[in-house]
């Protein structure tokens, strides 16, 4: 099997697994949001400052974790010590 598809298979499982947590993550977050201000509905603008402080925080981490991803992806700086390799291992 060729080294180039599981770069392929690693890049789009950083950036699946990345997907699925930043998306349940906020979810969560935006439930416990609307709730705690239903309870207290006084502190509405302080927690809504609070809440897109921590999504732009989740997609930060989404994001560069997909930027490393297709880093990888593209030039990946692991593949000539992997192609060294398998030349040793096939000789």
């Amino acid at each position: 099997m060729e080294v180039i598809s599981f770069v392929a298979l690693a890049a789009g499982l950083i950036i699946g697994l990345g997907a699925v947590g930043a998306c349940i993550g906020i979810g969560i977050m935006g439930s416990k949001y609307l709730e705690s201000a239903a309870r207290q509905p006084e502190l509405m603008g302080e927690l809504q400052t609070k809440m897109f402080l921590l999504a732009g925080l989740i997609d930060a981490a989404f994001i560069i974790g997909t930027g490393i991803a297709l880093w990888f992806a593209t030039a990946n700086p692991f593949l000539g010590q992997i192609a060294q390799a398998v030349a040793a291992a096939a000789k």
